[in-house]
């Protein structure tokens, strides 16, 4: 993509920079015309490690433990939010309200109604806002997907998605702990239930406890669901069932599902997502990926590329067609192309669409939780069935308050 011209460098903070916080600011970096000038994390050792680092990049950025005096600073332009995604809604508003743009990690939100919430605000504050399902930008998933509306599979009746994880491993128990030197532990907590530190509930893992997220449901189901709807040129289903548990480590100290199987049905197919951890021989020996299932034959798509398994006598074999660009780097370009041209419909995640794929992600999670086939009414935006509805809002403690847009 060619960028447009543009008066002035773009400035970026990012806010939450242990893990994809630090993945993203890499890849921006790259595009021309693109620096550094903020970085905030609640642990100052998280916070001194990337410094040093941009430092040798050539950087010097300010450093920020409270993420509003991040988002107060004048030489911030640009804000990248990946911080656990309990905090994804509140940060990404008063960053919108700042004046910045933003680029904010998947899942857009931990509920159902959050994703409303960024939805009105972008509409309100008309900032670009760009989110992190870059398998949105690559090129092989757009072919992919060509591939499948163009009928040669013939009729579609199942489509599958999964995540098979085997560098997941058990979350096994550990007592809490003092909460280490230099980390604001209750900034982290923000608007979830206050609870003693425990390293299981800390960085990489938060994505294990409801309370801050909905474990791989919402982790990996936002971007191989994602490309299952667009491939069958879908919206809402009829309905979605959810059965799993924690079967293979029952003691295991996480909160959500290690084996999870969800049904959403539309008109005239399925679509099948399941996600199991500590094991990595998914369908057709992938550890993730999508099957679109036809009558003629079955492609196959992940991250490394697609293929087509024909039916005997019906269609011709297509041989892996693999990757051939970086995902998250194209997703930054198109970002900061929409920035440059301060331009949203070119955005290839924007904020509806995440939103979108978010619900559909959490829909799955509220019927393993209720242990009910649900029935969603897309123009009331709630489901038919009361239980299930109970777990659409957010649930803020400790005075944070959802914002009313």
């Amino acid at each position: 993509m060619i960028l447009s011209n543009f008066s002035k460098e773009i400035r970026v903070g990012a806010i939450g920079i242990k893990g994809m916080g630090w993945s993203n600011l890499q890849a921006i970096l790259k595009v021309p015309g693109v620096r550094c000038t903020a970085i905030c994390d609640i642990d100052d050792s998280v916070l001194d490690q990337r410094a040093g680092e941009l430092r040798e990049q050539g950087f010097r950025p300010r450093l920020y433990k409270n993420y509003k005096e991040l988002l107060g600073d004048k030489a911030v332009d640009v804000v990248i939010i990946a911080t656990p995604d309990h905090w994804h809604c509140l940060q990404a508003v008063d960053a919108m309200e700042a004046g910045k743009d933003v680029y904010v990690e998947k899942p857009l939100a931990n509920s159902m109604v959050e994703c409303d919430v960024l939805v009105a605000a972008q509409q309100k504050y008309r900032r670009i806002v760009q989110v992190g399902q870059w398998q949105r930008s690559q090129r092989h998933f757009q072919e992919a997907t060509a591939f499948v509306q163009s009928g040669k599979l013939g009729k579609i009746r199942t489509v599958k998605a999964w995540a098979y994880l085997g560098w997941k491993k058990r979350v096994p128990s550990k007592p809490n702990a003092e909460v280490p030197p230099g980390v604001d532990y209750l900034s982290w907590q923000g608007p979830a239930e206050r609870k003693p530190f425990n390293p299981n509930r800390f960085h990489y893992d938060f994505r294990w406890f409801w309370d801050y997220a909905g474990g791989l449901m919402t982790d990996w189901g936002v971007h191989l669901l994602d490309y299952a709807l667009i491939g069958m040129q879908v919206s809402s289903p009829k309905s979605v069932m959810a059965m799993g548990g924690k079967f293979a480590y029952p003691d295991d100290a996480g909160d959500t599902p290690d084996t999870l199987t969800a049904v959403y049905e539309f008109d005239g197919f399925n679509i099948i997502w399941e996600h199991a951890t500590s094991i990595s021989n998914g369908p057709y020996g992938r550890e993730h990926g999508i099957a679109f299932i036809g009558n003629n034959g079955t492609l196959v798509l992940d991250r490394g590329g697609w293929e087509v398994f024909p039916e005997k006598g019906r269609m011709e074999a297509v041989p892996l067609q693999k990757k051939a660009d970086v995902g998250l780097d194209l997703h930054m370009v198109n970002f900061v192309d929409a920035v440059q041209k301060q331009d949203p419909t070119i955005l290839r995640a924007p904020v509806d669409a995440a939103a979108h794929i978010a619900k559909l992600s959490h829909m799955a999670n509220i019927a393993y939780r209720t242990g009910e086939r649900l029935t969603w009414d897309e123009v009331l935006g709630r489901f038919s069935e009361n239980q299930a509805n109970t777990y659409l809002p957010a649930s803020y403690h400790n005075g944070y308050i959802l914002p009313k847009i």
